[in-house]
């Protein structure tokens, strides 16, 4: 039998006036204590069944008992209360338990309202469906929705029938924990059975759970079943779909369900739908819409609240435009608005991004004076900075920094350590890092994964690189065209032309679709091993797959062929560049500039090639010199 522990109020609130960051946790809670049909648990729960209704008056202290929930606005009034309601005889009835037990859930403390749960069923409260509704969300809310759909069980064998309520917030659990095909599986079976009729909170919830996965056009068609059913859809249903619609760059759908939402079904856009609109037009580089979706939002009395500057001041500084973010934050104060540790987070990460990482620090040094406590974000932001600038020293110093504070260091920020480590090259340290974050059971993703191939071959371990290839398999970490491009450029770059071509054949036989990068590379190691009729053939293919060449791969060709003396084909190739639009880069150019000065090319082509050299170049001064000759 599983044994719950039982703490007494005045313990529980003794715990909240040590340290407010303490839960009261059960033994054996997260290993599903519902479950047990003899549990301590459901031995209370019946005792609770078995009582009929208090009919009597209350004790005239808790005469009062609404007022007072009412009041509470923190958890030691509420557990003083229930103290004082637990030990009034005869006892409060349940309505008077279920409104303290919904103001502690108001207030976001769930662990402590399941704690108030249990203790209602010991003492013997005839429960309804009211607490078992707040139970269930609770465990939803806490990421424990398997004990929610245990309590749902329990519903089930004492007649208490489930409503729209319950089933609306286990599906809300499900979608909590990422469990979308269980959570479709719920609604169709609650649709096809008809457990329940659902209403537009419990639509609402599904629709979230599409969206969050991107399957907008399952999102679409529940909302088409919505009007089919005559559930109305409200501001939150089409909101969250055009969020969605937004955030996969499809804007133009977005505005379409914007102008059904406005013009068929009279629902006005609010403060959510125009930031999160906003959001989609800076996100495509659209800044005049976004200026003309700000204006129209003020023109409709609509003020723009801190997410929409936050949104405004992100996109700023993703441009690298910082001074015009900066702009912004003066304009949201004038508002009253109050800038919160997001609008800072974005603003350092600007600074970063522009590598003047002394700003940064600043606003960094600034946030507690505005009562502002830096996050996970805050410092994964500083510590790209650090990386990108090469400043290892300085970013080791804040990792450890972070993790003084209490902050865990998650994937992105080892990935980021990991990085800069690599690009300095500080292997054995990388690896010392990688072994911490496996210690902290942190499991290293798709990106991690790359960035330590990419910097082992960067830094001519490739044969580490590879071992750890073969040693993943068939894993689906492999199962990445990034990562046979990494490992061909590093193999082909190394000297290892055989395992560059080998890499290239076995990514193919896997059913993969080599990219542009994948080519690239691999046309760069045919080049370097001067095998150019094969790098030739593989440039002719790639118009043949579907994947035109880029810019980066005709310059790598072109190199090819003047290192290797093969001149035949270059005017065509600079011909084919003009046609498209592309330009060369500057070790391109600076090869071509000692050809044609050692009187290995042709100076007929000298005007093509001048059309291709791009305006930061043209004041070479080995450019002009043979230009004027």
């Amino acid at each position: 039998m599983l044994i719950i522990k039982r703490v007494s109020l005045l313990e529980t609130k003794t715990m909240i006036n040590r340290t407010n960051s303490v839960f009261f946790k059960f033994r054996g809670w997260s290993n599903c204590f519902f479950l047990h049909s003899e549990s301590p648990f459901f031995s209370s729960f019946r005792l609770g069944l078995g009582f009929g209704a208090h009919n009597a008056f209350l004790h005239s202290s808790v005469s009062s008992n609404r007022s007072m929930v009412d009041k509470i606005t923190n958890l030691n009034d509420a557990l003083n209360l229930f103290d004082e309601m637990s030990h009034t005889r005869p006892l409060p009835s349940v309505v008077k338990f279920t409104q303290l037990l919904n103001a502690v859930t108001k207030i976001k403390h769930f662990t402590y309202a399941l704690d108030l749960f249990n203790q209602m069923c010991s003492l013997g409260v005839p429960l309804d469906k009211y607490p078992m509704i707040i139970a269930i969300k609770c465990c939803c809310q806490l990421y424990r929705t398997k004990d929610g759909f245990a309590l749902l069980g329990c519903c089930f064998r004492r007649a208490i029938a489930p409503d729209v309520y319950i089933f609306s917030a286990l599906l809300d659990g499900l979608v909590l924990e990422d469990r979308i095909l269980e959570a479709e599986m719920l609604f169709k079976k609650l649709i096809k059975q008809k457990l329940c009729e659902p209403d537009v909170v419990m639509y609402n919830t599904m629709i979230k759970g599409l969206c969050k996965f991107g399957n907008n056009v399952t999102a679409i068609a529940l909302l088409r079943l919505m009007e089919q059913k005559h559930c109305e859809p409200s501001i939150v249903t089409y909101s969250t779909i055009i969020d969605s619609l937004c955030k996969d760059k499809m804007i133009d759908d977005a505005f379409k369900l914007l102008n059904e939402m406005v013009y068929d079904k009279r629902i006005l856009p609010d403060v959510i739908t125009y930031t999160t609109l906003i959001r989609g037009l800076c996100n495509l580089g659209r800044w005049d819409d976004a200026s003309k979706m700000l204006k129209e939002m003020e023109d409709e009395n609509i003020s723009p609240n801190v997410q929409t500057f936050n949104v405004l001041v992100d996109a700023f500084c993703k441009e690298g435009n910082v001074e015009e973010a900066e702009a912004v934050i003066n304009i949201m104060v004038e508002r009253g608005e109050v800038p919160n540790i997001v609008t800072y987070n974005s603003l350092i990460d600007g600074y970063c991004l522009r590598g003047e990482m002394i700003k940064a620090k600043t606003v960094f040094d600034s946030l507690r004076l505005r009562g502002l406590v830096p996050n996970l974000v805050t410092y994964n932001s500083l510590l790209n900075g650090y990386c990108k600038n090469r400043n290892i020293e300085e970013a080791m110093q804040m990792f450890r920094q972070m993790t003084g504070q209490g902050l865990k260091p998650n994937v992105v920020t080892y990935s980021t350590m990991l990085q800069g480590l690599f690009q300095v090259g500080r292997c054995v340290d990388a690896r010392k890092l990688l072994d911490e974050m496996h210690a902290q059971g942190l499991i290293p993703d798709q990106c991690t994964y790359r960035i330590i191939l990419d910097g082992l071959c960067n830094n001519h371990l490739v044969e580490d690189a590879l071992s750890l290839f073969h040693l993943l398999g068939d894993s689906k970490l492999n199962s990445d065209i990034f990562v046979y491009s990494i490992l061909i450029d590093g193999a082909g770059k190394c000297g290892q032309f055989h395992i560059a071509r080998n890499l290239f054949h076995d990514l193919i036989d896997k059913g993969l679709q080599p990219d542009v990068r994948t080519y690239t590379v691999m046309i760069n190691a045919f080049c370097q091993e001067g095998i150019l009729q094969d790098a030739k053939h593989l440039f002719l293919k790639m118009e043949e797959s579907g994947c035109p060449p880029n810019t980066v791969t005709y310059c790598v060709l072109l190199q090819g062929y003047l290192k290797n003396k093969h001149y035949d084909d270059v005017e065509m190739l600079l011909q084919e560049m003009d046609g498209r639009g592309y330009s060369l880069d500057a070790s391109t150019l600076s090869l071509f500039i000692d050809h044609i000065a050692a009187g290995l090319l042709d100076r007929s082509m000298l005007k093509l090639f001048n059309k291709l050299v791009p305006k930061e170049l043209l004041d070479d001064p080995r450019l002009c010199a043979w230009e004027s000759n």
